[in-house]
């Protein structure tokens, strides 16, 4: 029976083990030892947006990449030295911008609370701060994350899901986070906002068929067959505000990538999209509950990892 006892005990404290990391998180975790920081996060973020409001679109993109390589711990925004190969030139994030909004963070945070807040918990406040400021829902950050000190090129490069992707590899790619189709679904809602290079579209444009052709026709205007392949188009109609036109796109098959079209293409998400296409309440509730469940990706907690000085670089 004491052996039978202990090996209970053993499997509670292995599971607590587990389990710990995300119990860990809470949207009070810096009630006393922060308490303004959701304020610094929300001016800092209400200053980028006034700048350039497609801002709130990159770093949003920013902490949707971070979370599927190694979790939420700011691995993304580690520069590469001599020494060390980061996530930022993967081929997904050459593109990716806002870093520079996260130091001002950063460097505001640190005035305020020397050596407390995370880079992690950082870009997850920004992220919600920018969804929130045009106009979409906002949520309840579970917050606790510690920062990285190593990130991964490789799996950068293999776990992102790409603007290419099928509706089978999107399922794939989604679940291998623990993000079920319902959730990978409402998480492309994120292309409500911001805007795509020409390169990672122009396929799309060019050679398929389930694209509306007036539209086509007016993104090949500024995306040529040969050259442009910075040249910018918007990622749905209402570029700068978070709203469910992304999904309204969809049905009129206006979705900009393929990866877009693919959930509303007569597959298993067809029915979803014309959901959130007609109700936004439904979206930006399912929107804000999966960006919950997505921040808490394999989180790094207590005395993993640690709190970066500088977002850009380990201690």
């Amino acid at each position: 029976m004491a052996s039978l006892t202990h090996f209970f005990l053993l499997s509670l404290s292995l599971l607590s083990l587990f389990t710990s990391s995300n119990a860990q998180l809470s949207p009070n975790f810096y009630a006393r030892s922060c308490p303004n920081l959701q304020a610094i996060v929300r001016s800092t973020i209400s200053q980028a947006l006034a700048r350039e409001a497609r801002l709130g679109a990159s770093i949003l993109r920013l902490f949707f990449h971070d979370c599927f390589v190694n979790g939420c711990d700011a691995g993304i925004l580690l520069d590469d030295t001599g020494s060390f190969t980061g996530e930022k030139n993967a081929g997904p994030n050459q593109s990716a911008r806002g870093y520079e909004v996260i130091d001002a963070i950063k460097t505001n945070v640190e005035a305020a609370c020397n050596g407390t807040v995370s880079c992690a918990d950082i870009l997850a406040l920004a992220a919600q701060e920018g969804v929130t400021q045009l106009g979409g829902p906002s949520w309840a950050v579970p917050l606790g994350r510690r920062d990285a000190r190593t990130a991964s090129q490789s799996k950068a490069n293999n776990e992102i899901p790409g603007p290419s992707s099928d509706l089978s590899t999107l399922i794939s790619m989604f679940g291998a986070k623990g993000l079920n189709a319902r959730e990978m679904t409402v998480l492309s809602g994120a292309h409500t906002i911001g805007q795509a290079q020409c390169i990672f579209f122009r396929n799309r444009i060019y050679n398929e068929n389930n694209i509306d052709a007036s539209f086509a026709a007016t993104r090949r205007a500024t995306c040529p067959r040969t050259g442009g392949d910075t040249n910018l188009a918007p990622l749905d109609s209402t570029t700068n505000t978070f709203d469910n036109n992304y999904y309204r796109d969809l049905v009129s098959q206006r979705g900009l990538f393929h990866s877009d079209q693919v959930l509303f293409n007569g597959g298993s998400q067809d029915a979803l999209v014309r959901s959130y296409s007609s109700n936004s309440a439904l979206f930006f509730r399912d929107f804000a509950a999966a960006m919950i469940k997505m921040s808490r990706i394999t989180p790094l907690t207590g005395s993993q990892g640690e709190i970066r000085k500088n977002c850009r670089v380990v201690n």
